[in-house]
């Protein structure tokens, strides 16, 4: 098993060095159904909130060199085959800090909680945002539900035409070129 702590150690200064915010590093299976992992990778740009193909690119070759270079020095950080994936959080994106609670407060969210929580397993509504470590969301059916960060096992927002239209387009270029192509093409 991965230590995920070390790794991200190891990502977070190769993030910030590109000027990227990391989101989340988790071990999963690899899609490939060969029995491999996957090492995800999510960061974000700060100005955008995203990444482009280029940015996970430029993130990929810093951290495969960074862990590369470890490895050569004995140092196994993740056992057995894998590979590594390196993306943009999306627009349902996760909520793995406590800046996402406050960012996206007003947005709907699902979270589910770590075992061993005593409380609603599941919740999914209208996050109410973070104040110290309490996040509190407007439950679909609960009510009002607040519990420590520390209790969640996963969270992400939930794809709604609101937050489609709260979140910031990544790169308009050339948009008005391809109109006036296909203008072009339905007048001939």
């Amino acid at each position: 098993m991965a230590d995920l702590a070390r790794l991200t150690e190891i990502i977070e200064p190769e993030a910030n060095a590109l000027g990227f915010d990391l989101v989340r590093v988790k071990m999963m299976p690899s899609e490939a159904g060969d029995g491999t992992q996957a090492l995800q990778i999510m960061a974000e740009d700060p100005a955008t909130g995203q990444l482009v193909i280029e940015q996970c690119a430029a993130l990929s070759r810093a951290v495969s060199e960074q862990i590369d270079a470890l490895e050569e020095q004995g140092d196994v950080l993740i056992e057995g085959a894998y590979h590594l994936e390196v993306s943009s959080p999306g627009i349902d994106r996760p909520l793995t800090r406590p800046k996402d609670f406050s960012d996206w407060a007003g947005h709907e969210a699902k979270v589910s909680m770590a075992k061993g929580y005593d409380g609603p397993r599941n919740v999914r509504g209208t996050l109410a945002g973070i104040d110290g470590e309490t996040v509190t969301i407007e439950d679909n059916r609960a009510g009002t539900v607040s519990f420590p960060l520390g209790s969640i096992h996963s969270a992400k927002l939930v794809l709604t035409d609101a937050l489609i239209a709260a979140t910031q387009p990544l790169d308009t270029a050339g948009a008005d070129e391809i109109s006036e192509d296909e203008e072009e093409k339905a007048d001939n």
